[in-house]
């Protein structure tokens, strides 16, 4: 099956632009899995649609006359301006500053969607927009690898005390969160946002550090003891170590094996959090990032899924 992104280009080259004599700007991007180049013959049934997004100044009305299918596709065509488009869908105004608790308050997956796509046309400065949300500025990048670093030390212990009492159901559950938190550690790493679920091991995939982590992540989960998982957990910290130290972005920094309380159960750690905080310069982000980092708003997307709720996220980082 081809691509469901060309095809949209298509339709918007050979049928669309013809038709519009207005200055606009036209791209695919927002929802859909060949906005990510993820799509398959499975994603054509439903919402699947030949189609394209056009921008116009504030005032025009466009009216196309557009055939219903192209190349065996229905088609769609909406109309919008691009303050409208952003402020709609991802509660950002383009024509306002982003401030650090906008960034902590936009979800990451709708971030990559929102960037992701193609600009087939631009007149408007479409793309420009785009580009300002390409990725996290520094300092809110080293804030989020501070609490993702913090999402994993506290809990790597716990794979061997829920394991060492016979509870090798509930050792695998934090073994598999661990993955889970490593794997978006690494998005992090590598300047790349992360998609939503159905696409997250995919994308991972993609990333750089995947050829050689994505084994030993496939190991810890296949685990069938404590031990076997402890083990690979271990490994796996010390390639996402390797990683962080490659990049430069703090000294370098060391790991050593930590046991609890003298408890069996080894724990690596570097003090990761601890270097990047003293690379914060942002007052606003060290502000946040003195309390308990807690992160992205995805840790409490389910409550608060809706645009609309974005005011009540922002008074969470405020409060």
């Amino acid at each position: 099956m081809g691509s469901g992104l060309e095809l949209c280009r298509r339709f918007y080259h050979e049928i669309v632009r013809p038709k519009v004599d207005v200055p606009h700007s036209a791209a695919v991007m927002g929802r859909g899995s060949e906005v990510l180049g993820f799509d398959d013959e499975m994603s054509t049934d439903h919402n699947c649609e030949a189609r394209v997004l056009l921008f116009v100044v504030d005032g025009v009305e466009l009216q196309l006359d557009v055939p219903k299918e192209f190349e065996g596709r229905a088609t769609l065509v909406e109309v919008h301006t691009i303050r409208e488009y952003f402020q709609k869908l991802l509660g950002f105004d383009p024509e306002v500053a982003l401030t650090a608790r906008d960034w902590l308050t936009f979800p990451e997956s709708a971030l990559r969607m929102f960037t992701a796509g193609a600009v087939f046309h631009d007149e408007l400065g479409l793309q420009e927009v785009r580009d300002r949300l390409a990725y996290y500025p520094d300092d809110v990048w080293r804030y989020l690898m501070i609490a993702a670093w913090w999402r994993v030390h506290p809990e790597m212990n716990l794979v061997g005390r829920a394991g060492y009492v016979g509870d090798e159901l509930g050792s695998a559950v934090i073994g598999a969160q661990l993955v889970q938190d490593l794997m978006r550690l690494c998005f992090l790493l590598e300047r790349r946002y992360a998609p939503y679920r159905k696409w997250f091991g995919t994308a991972f995939t993609q990333l750089s550090c995947a050829t050689e982590l994505a084994p030993i992540l496939r190991d810890v989960l296949r685990a069938e003891s404590w031990e076997e998982r402890e083990a690979g957990l271990m490994a796996a910290y010390g390639v996402v170590e390797q990683l962080h130290n490659r990049l430069e972005i703090t000294p370098p920094v060391e790991l050593g094996v930590e046991r609890m309380c003298g408890r069996p159960f080894k724990v690596l750690w570097g003090d990761f959090p601890g270097a990047l905080m003293t690379q914060i310069e942002e007052p606003e982000v060290r502000r946040i990032a003195e309390r308990w980092p807690v992160g992205g708003i995805e840790e409490v997307r389910n409550v608060f899924w809706a645009v609309r709720d974005r005011r009540q996220l922002v008074a969470l980082v405020d409060s």
